[in-house]
């Protein structure tokens, strides 16, 4: 790996935090497809296309993570159990309300961003720049999916506080 000029002990760490991440978006994605398949109601227009963005997203993200394992020299995780184990994302029931599925989304994405802060966290330590700059644009991404999806949920208009 020296043409990375990177410490393989401290790329292991950041690996390990990418590896779980790696988890966390295979379930969210299957989350996603699932939602998206059993969505109903009055929202189902807007939900079926809003959750068909977010798993085509998560299946980018999915890749790039994957690759940026291989490019540090290391196996991504690749069994379905090994990604059910890692993750900190549960499988979701198929017959939530338009307004649960886009809650349980909201909180995956919390845990998500604290696994993205995770990664930057031990890609920091070890000097990792080309991580930190994949993983921050993620997580800006992020933040503005949320706030998008949070902004749906309200029921009004001014919310939000003055500066």
């Amino acid at each position: 790996m020296n043409y990375l000029n990177l410490d393989t002990k401290k790329t292991k760490e950041t690996v390990r935090e990418l590896n779980i991440l790696l988890s966390d978006y295979h379930v969210y994605y299957q989350k996603l497809r699932n939602f998206h398949w059993n969505v109903s109601g009055e929202n189902f227009f807007d939900l079926h296309e809003q959750f068909e963005q977010l798993y085509d997203d998560a299946k980018i993200k999915i890749d790039e993570i994957a690759e940026r394992i291989l490019t540090l020299r290391f196996a991504p995780v690749s069994n379905l159990s090994d990604y059910l184990e890692a993750s900190s994302i549960q499988e979701s029931k198929s017959d939530l309300s338009d307004r649960d599925m886009v809650d349980t989304i909201l909180g995956d994405h919390g845990k998500i961003l604290k696994q993205l802060s995770a990664v930057v966290k031990k890609a920091d330590d070890a000097g990792d720049e080309g991580t930190i700059d994949l993983i921050g644009a993620y997580i800006r991404e992020l933040e503005k999916t949320s706030w998008m999806l949070d902004a749906w949920r309200k029921k009004t208009a001014g919310t939000y506080k003055e500066a």
